[in-house]
């Protein structure tokens, strides 16, 4: 088993005038070992395309992940899906990237457009085989993965772009290729980068799509840990476990909150550093402690982290603001949604009267909800969480 792991980050837009997506992607993991996703085009737009697409792609997921065949897949879908009155046309196109071990991309391919793979900095022209099954032209390739290898899936809403606007014929492959490369180096997350494919899709279309779009972007890298510290114990005496444990992970180590860090400065016998520069108005500044990657404030900062976490699961807009951004909060978000792939939460339960005052401008959530809703959203983002409460 290598040290690789899978960075999985998508975004769509609607065809202009519609309330839902013709495009769906379906994410199915069953373990470490074995992921598939499958990205669907619904034919046409709107309701039926968002059903078509939706069905697609959870009965392809399921099936593959039961370890069926392309052609089972395949079979199904035509058997299960209704018949356009219009177009005669039962199904979905579709594309599935399925891992295996971290080792092996599995790529099927119909009607969608080619999926780009970025290695080295540089398209890559991997090789595919023709197959026919039940009279679709369907394409298959086996590839070996390596490191920054960067996969870029996506519906035909994105090299349509621009007709009749930007472009004569659309936003062509190669053009989308050139795009892409540019930003692949660059150190993105696949989320990122996706988003950046389909906000210049939606440029291109004048903020008025003529086709729903969708990007998926997998990028194989390097497992990262990462360690963040999260409120006193309950019981005193466990404070040296806690930071034992703590200090002992391999990767970085961020704490939050104002009597932990002192705790943590006690443990490691240095002195803690405090800072009166607010690089946010609204978010307490950070501190220093030799030997700590990152020292924040607690509950107001974690607060707005998920705040950023949750935009980033969807829209994805406000990532300007945190991905620049030298605020404590802003610090978390860099280090947890775009260096991190496992990430280890310490969680104190001692209870801060502060945080029980009704009358305190922000809403505070408890320490226990504001990690379990961050632990999902961390989940969402294909980390791997572990939790561990004092």
């Amino acid at each position: 088993m290598n040290n690789l792991c899978a960075d999985i980050g998508y975004k769509s837009i609607n065809h202009y005038g519609e309330q839902l997506c013709g495009d769906h992607i379906d994410v199915l993991e069953q373990d470490e070992n074995f992921t598939v996703i499958v990205l669907a085009d619904g034919l046409g737009s709107g309701v039926k395309a968002s059903i078509l697409s939706t069905l697609t792609s959870k009965i392809i997921s399921t099936m593959m992940a039961d370890g069926l065949s392309v052609e089972d897949c395949v079979e199904t879908i035509a058997a299960t899906l209704p018949i356009c009155s219009v177009r005669g046309v039962a199904y979905s196109t579709f594309t599935i990237i399925q891992l295996i071990n971290n080792e092996m991309a599995e790529l099927i391919q119909y009607d969608n457009p080619h999926i780009i793979l970025i290695r080295n900095g540089k398209n890559y022209d991997y090789p595919k085989t023709e197959i026919i099954i039940g009279g679709k032209k369907i394409f298959r390739s086996s590839i070996k993965l390596l490191e920054n290898d960067v996969f870029v899936a996506m519906s035909d809403g994105c090299p349509h772009a621009g007709i009749g606007v930007g472009y004569n014929f659309g936003w062509e492959r190669d053009d989308i290729i050139i795009f892409m490369e540019a930003l692949a180096n660059a150190g993105y997350t696949a989320k990122t980068l996706s988003t950046y494919l389909i906000d210049e899709v939606n440029r291109l279309y004048g903020k008025q799509p003529g086709d729903d779009a969708t990007a998926c972007v997998v990028k194989i890298r390097r497992r990262e840990p990462m360690n963040i510290l999260f409120g006193p114990p309950s019981n005193r005496d466990d404070c040296n476990t806690m930071m034992s444990l703590f200090f002992s992970k391999e990767g970085k180590h961020i704490i939050c909150g104002g009597t932990t860090s002192t705790i943590a400065a006690k443990y490691l016998r240095r002195p803690l550093r405090a800072s009166l520069d607010f690089e946010n108005s609204d978010i307490p500044p950070i501190a220093k402690i030799e030997g700590v990657d990152l020292v924040t404030e607690g509950v107001i900062t974690v607060n707005r982290v998920l705040e950023y976490a949750q935009d980033h699961i969807n829209e994805n807009n406000k990532y300007e603001k945190w991905s620049r951004g030298k605020d404590g909060a802003s610090l978390i978000c860099q280090l947890l949604f775009e260096e991190a792939t496992d990430i280890n939460f310490y969680v104190g339960r001692a209870m801060n009267p502060a945080h029980q005052n009704p009358n305190l401008p922000i809403n505070f959530s408890i320490k226990m909800k504001l990690v379990e809703e961050l632990s999902k959203c961390l989940k969402q983002m294909g980390k791997h969480i572990k939790v561990s409460y004092f």
